[in-house]
């Protein structure tokens, strides 16, 4: 990703989730969720799309894939409120992702639990 590509991402998860924390977002399945973090933004090249990695503290995968659905379905609106702040040619197109990255850390983690345990 370039300077400019990350900067413009930066600003977006930013934006995002400072919307998010704030409770600009009404959609039950979203305002109801408990602490919902933007862990990262990922966006193409020519800045007009954006995959938007988001984990739900505490949620199982249904309940994520709830808040999924919410925040997709919010889509629309958040990419007005980015538009708004920031000033690009286009603004980009959300799509909204569990990140699963905080899963995987655990798993390693109780795995090393049993290793550990087993010598």
């Amino acid at each position: 990703m370039s300077q400019r590509t990350e900067q413009v991402a930066g600003e977006i998860r930013e934006i995002l989730g400072e919307m998010v924390v704030r409770g600009a977002i009404k959609d039950p399945r979203v305002r109801d969720a408990g602490l919902i973090t933007i862990t990262y933004v990922r966006i193409t090249g020519d800045l007009r799309q954006a995959r938007v990695f988001f984990t739900v503290h505490g949620a199982d995968d249904a309940a994520l894939e709830k808040v999924r659905a919410g925040l997709q379905s919010a889509a629309g609106f958040m990419r007005g409120q980015v538009g708004k702040r920031l000033r690009l040619k286009a603004t980009p197109g959300l799509d909204f992702e569990v990140d699963r990255v905080l899963d995987q850390e655990d798993r390693i983690e109780q795995l090393l639990r049993e290793v550990a345990k087993k010598e």
